[in-house]
């Protein structure tokens, strides 16, 4: 009877998980399914369930739980949307200036401003983004 608490506890833990996403209640999950296999079988007194509990809970939350972390934690965030422009270069149209100037840069046309002011490129220039500005491109023509 008491291995089946453990197992019933087991998977609500693991199951809980779902909702935390933190791979501290899976590990407390696969500690009691632990627990209900040894329950299961050497019927065990309910201190001793809780100290194998304990024991494997240790276990997993040191030993495991880094690594799983490590390895299925968040992945590296993949700039997107304005955040990906920096870096890309891009095909000036109209002259670049100080105030004036437009590029093509991922297949839209964008205003664009100089990053140095005292700079202007010529139309058929490839530049740099190196910044996005609100709406302007800041472009850098490289050394």
């Amino acid at each position: 009877m008491v291995a089946l608490l453990w197992l019933v506890a087991g998977i609500l833990l693991a199951a809980a998980e779902m909702l935390v996403g933190d791979f501290t209640l899976l590990m407390l999950g696969v500690a009691a399914l632990g627990t209900a296999g040894v329950s299961a079988a050497t019927d065990t007194s309910v201190v001793v369930d809780a100290i194998v509990f304990a024991v494997i809970s240790v276990a997993l939350l040191l030993g495991v739980r880094p690594i799983v972390r490590r390895r299925f934690g968040t992945a590296p965030p993949t700039p997107t949307n304005v955040d990906a422009l920096p870096g890309k270069t891009a095909l000036v149209l109209e002259q670049v200036a100080e105030h004036s100037g437009q590029v093509k840069l991922g297949g839209e046309v964008w205003t664009a401003r100089p990053m140095d002011a005292g700079e202007v490129y010529e139309p058929g220039s490839t530049v740099y983004v190196m910044e996005i500005d609100g709406a302007t491109a800041v472009v850098w023509k490289g050394p």
